[in-house]
């Protein structure tokens, strides 16, 4: 080759430096590594407990003459104590339309002994909404029905979802280890039914007032030399700590 083609080594250099620095860079190159969604291992990730706003609903079936009976009276009064304590907004009465007519006067007077027990239990005459609903079979008993909406706690998931098979169709479930999608779901739910308070979830309840006479009384025998333990006794027992003794 004539020497007139020839790059001096001077000039070489700096064309070598780019394209080592670009091969460099190539190597360097942030790879962002991709996978697909994976379930959470802590259940409850997987099935929360929320508060969200439900229906509350009391079935009352009317009696032949339409009083209300001790039974159906203890559910109510605590179906209102309930509304009273944590409801929200009015209740409502709805009553079966389309009954027989020997059956339409006392559905009426359910409906008018439910409110006058609702007014001895605290319900204004104004906290009510009353209306009517159709029923499909007229030979079947159909219930004067009360609602109202309060806070309760519930799962957020629904049970008894298998996105995944359990037995040996998918090899990579398989060697994961992990729990799969819907234990604990059913644990979870029957927490959340047995809260009586849902606020109970979110904070814990402060303390009471302290006993002023009972404190006076253990600090007086402490300074006395006294033991301030309680001695519970019953008629032919023994006291709970003669008990822890023997």
């Amino acid at each position: 080759m004539p020497s007139s083609f020839r790059l001096p080594v001077r000039a070489l250099a700096p064309v070598s430096v780019l394209v080592l620095a670009g091969l460099l860079g190539a190597c360097r190159a942030d790879r962002v590594a991709t996978t697909g969604s994976t379930a959470p291992i802590d259940v409850r990730t997987r099935h929360p407990i929320v508060l969200a706003d439900a229906d509350r609903t009391l079935d009352v079936f009317p009696t032949g003459v339409g009083h209300i009976d001790p039974r159906q009276a203890a559910d109510i009064e605590a179906f209102l104590l309930e509304y009273r304590r944590y409801g929200r907004g009015l209740i409502t009465l709805e009553l079966p339309r389309g009954v027989a007519p020997s059956l339409a006067g006392p559905v009426e007077r359910t409906g008018a002994a439910i409110r006058r027990l609702g007014a001895e239990m605290g319900v204004p005459p104004g906290g009510w909404i009353v209306g009517g609903y159709p029923i499909a079979n007229p030979a079947l008993a159909s219930p004067v029905r009360l609602t109202f909406q309060r806070m309760e706690a519930k799962v957020s998931s629904k049970c008894g979802l298998w996105p995944r098979d359990l037995g040996t169709s998918d090899i990579r479930s398989d060697w994961s280890n992990e729990p799969q999608w819907n234990l604990g779901c059913a644990t979870q739910s029957n927490i959340a039914s047995q809260v009586a308070d849902p606020v109970d979830l979110v904070r814990g309840r402060p303390e009471g007032r302290i006993d002023t006479v009972r404190r006076t009384r253990d600090i007086g025998e402490l300074r006395q030399g006294k033991d301030p333990s309680t001695q519970w006794r019953q008629d032919g027992t023994t006291s709970v700590k003669e008990a822890v003794k023997n």
